[in-house]
């Protein structure tokens, strides 16, 4: 007899145990508020990527900022904000490494550039040297 009071005792702490879990958890989703912050630093940082010219010396990283940025934008949608905060710090960060990469593919391209100048013109004075 004390054992199945035990085994109903220890039920119904259970029980109450994910009631309480489960409520916490229905609470602390209802919680969560709209990243607008975020949304909107990401955006752009999305839009500098993009404006950089990050489509031609960054295409991979800004399509996965872009997607990432769909995905938020549709998270937002679906007021599911703790997803649409994720994809969205997901997405900036995307789009700063786009930017990144731009800025040094860019600064790469001008230093060539500036190396084969100074080339040209040693070349130049080394002729009229002689």
């Amino acid at each position: 007899m004390k054992n199945i009071l035990r085994i109903k005792s220890a039920s119904a702490v259970q029980v109450a145990g994910l009631v309480a879990a489960g409520a916490l958890f229905v609470a602390s989703c209802a919680s969560i508020p709209a990243p607008t912050e975020q949304m909107t630093s990401s955006r752009a940082a999305v839009a500098e990527a993009t404006n950089a010219g990050s489509g031609e010396y960054a295409p991979r990283q800004l399509k996965t900022a872009l997607e990432k940025m769909g995905g938020a934008e549709q998270a937002m949608t679906d007021k599911n904000y703790e997803q649409a905060r994720s994809l969205a710090e997901q997405a900036q960060v995307d789009a700063q490494l786009a930017l990144a990469t731009t800025r040094a593919a860019k600064a790469k391209k001008a230093a060539d550039a500036l190396h084969e100048d100074d080339h040209v013109l040693r070349e130049e004075m080394n002729r009229n040297a002689k």
